[in-house]
């Protein structure tokens, strides 16, 4: 998968270059807390840290079945996910744009489930019955966000935004 990337001038030291796709996609993997934007029936987004794991080109994360998120993709599948770090003046934020599938298939779903134990420790640990994950907080329907675009901001010396079109 090789993104078109571009740097915005705009938003960009002159002496900064586009990052590279496959430092953002470690980035994404390594990130431990995400804040994912849905929206809601009235238009109204709505925002909330997750945990998530990048598997197979796409962020994987999952919610109870009656939670906002979850009713928010029901109608409406849009959803930004974001992380970095939260400084001014150093690290690199990402934001990435496209829509959230729900994941359904127990093979995918396993693998799914073994990558937030080894990404997040035991206490993540789910088994997987009837296309949704289970675990001690019940019922989990998992989703997965393909990146339409994804957006890298460099903060420092020097400073940068480089954009990933799929």
């Amino acid at each position: 998968m090789d993104p078109r990337t571009s740097l915005d001038p705009r938003y960009s030291d002159p002496k900064a270059a586009p990052a590279s796709w496959p430092d953002a996609a470690g980035r994404l993997a390594a990130a431990e807390v995400y804040w994912l934007t849905t929206v809601r029936p009235d238009g109204r987004p709505h925002v909330t840290p997750l945990i998530a794991v990048w598997s197979d080109h796409e962020l994987c994360f999952c919610t109870g079945p009656d939670e906002r998120k979850a009713r928010n993709l029901t109608g409406n599948p849009a959803v930004v996910l974001t992380t970095g770090t939260p400084t001014l003046g150093e690290g690199f934020d990402l934001v990435v744009e496209g829509e959230a599938a729900r994941v359904e298939d127990e093979g995918r779903l396993a693998v799914l489930a073994e990558a937030y134990v080894g990404k997040y420790g035991p206490e993540w640990r789910f088994e997987v019955r009837e296309g949704a994950f289970v675990g001690d907080g019940g019922t989990a329907l998992v989703f997965a966000v393909a990146p339409r675009t994804v957006f890298g901001f460099a903060k420092g010396d020097p400073f940068g935004q480089t954009r990933w079109r799929f």
